[in-house]
């Protein structure tokens, strides 16, 4: 996987059309993905919002979110915010460029915490309409907990089978974040 810095990654943002934003929920990828596709002109695509979640927390059907899925990387120019893995063979191949917004587990869990209390009782912005947040249950922060041990070697796999040169941005910092998006001008 070619990693690079915030540097070179201010350049190679600018130039690209199609960026994926992964990583541990809680861990930022939603508000940086919102304000990195602001500043550089691209849709922003939610796969919560978008794909997976309808009103009242059901979730869609898997043929008609890979369906879904599949009309929205054909586009030109997007900026996709979500891991998903089930849907690597259909997003990884069009990535342009990869952001993986890996943070520590702790600053994870209280990012959910944190967003919980802000959004309590209504949809944030990047969830589905009629998705009210809400305290999670063990499985979801279970999730979160075991996240570099069990998703993240999906990621790693996803990335070598279906986009193994495409160039990644790993963020294990708010302050990698912040530099980032100065280096962006946003």
């Amino acid at each position: 996987m070619p990693a690079m810095d915030e540097n070179e990654a201010v350049e190679a943002l600018r130039r690209a059309d199609r960026i994926l934003v992964i990583g541990c929920s809680g861990g930022g990828k939603s508000t940086l993905s919102r304000q990195i596709s602001a500043h550089l002109g691209l849709s922003y695509i939610s796969m919560d919002r978008d794909f997976y979640w309808l009103p009242g927390w059901k979730k869609r059907d898997r043929s008609s979110t890979r369906r879904l899925i599949a009309d929205a990387v054909a586009g030109d120019r997007w900026l996709m915010d979500g891991t998903g893995s089930s849907s690597f063979d259909l997003r990884m191949p069009r990535a342009g460029f990869i952001i993986w917004v890996r943070m520590p587990r702790w600053l994870c869990l209280w990012g959910v915490f944190s967003r919980g209390v802000r959004y309590r009782g209504r949809s944030r912005p990047d969830m589905a309409p009629g998705c009210p947040e809400r305290l999670y249950d063990g499985e979801f922060l279970s999730f979160i907990w075991n996240f570099e041990r069990q998703t993240a070697p999906r990621i790693v796999d996803g990335i070598s089978r279906f986009n193994p040169d495409c160039p990644i941005l790993m963020l294990t910092s708010r302050a990698q974040m912040r530099r980032l998006l100065d280096g962006l001008g946003a």
